[in-house]
């Protein structure tokens, strides 16, 4: 049998086989007195994590995790947090490759219908709807790689301070 080699059979691809909403929590403890009294423009403060883990040899499960605080002063106006996911895959990925690709490229597909979901839950809450910004998951990958290379030092020598 001849093997064929086209850039077609080389191509690197992730697909996505299916999103879905794991967790969504919202709540204003600052209500009802939040939409009574003028308390000025609220801090927001937004955190982003984002996991992979293995299902199985070919299907990943990534996890992209966004959490919004809006305070004014010390007061809390409300706290929305979204834990959404995908299934995916990657053909012609080396295994060296597959995190980083998860890790970036998962996350990166998924934001768009997470930011959507957050948008929402912050209107439907009485508030005006979070638009948040994009998000370079490039940067918060190396970032996540050099805390746990910090860490793995700090393990590795926990006599040193």
């Amino acid at each position: 049998m001849a093997e064929k080699h086209s850039s077609s059979d080389t191509q690197q691809q992730i697909s996505v086989h299916a999103q879905y909403v794991k967790d969504l929590s919202f709540e204003s403890p600052a209500a009802p007195d939040c939409f009574i009294k003028t308390l000025g423009q609220p801090d927001v403060q937004i955190g982003v994590n984002v996991n992979a883990k293995g299902i199985n040899e070919t299907l990943f499960e990534v996890e992209l995790m966004l959490k919004a605080t809006a305070k004014v002063e010390e007061k809390i106006l409300f706290v929305a947090e979204l834990s959404y996911a995908g299934l995916m895959s990657a053909t012609n990925i080396s295994d060296d490759n597959i995190q980083p690709l998860m890790m970036i490229e998962g996350p990166r597909l998924l934001f768009p219908f997470a930011r959507a979901i957050m948008s929402d839950t912050t209107r439907d809450g009485g508030f005006l709807p979070l638009n948040l910004n994009p998000i370079d998951f490039v940067a918060l990958y190396r970032n996540n790689v050099s805390d746990s290379e910090q860490e793995d030092k700090k393990e590795s020598n926990p006599s040193s301070k």
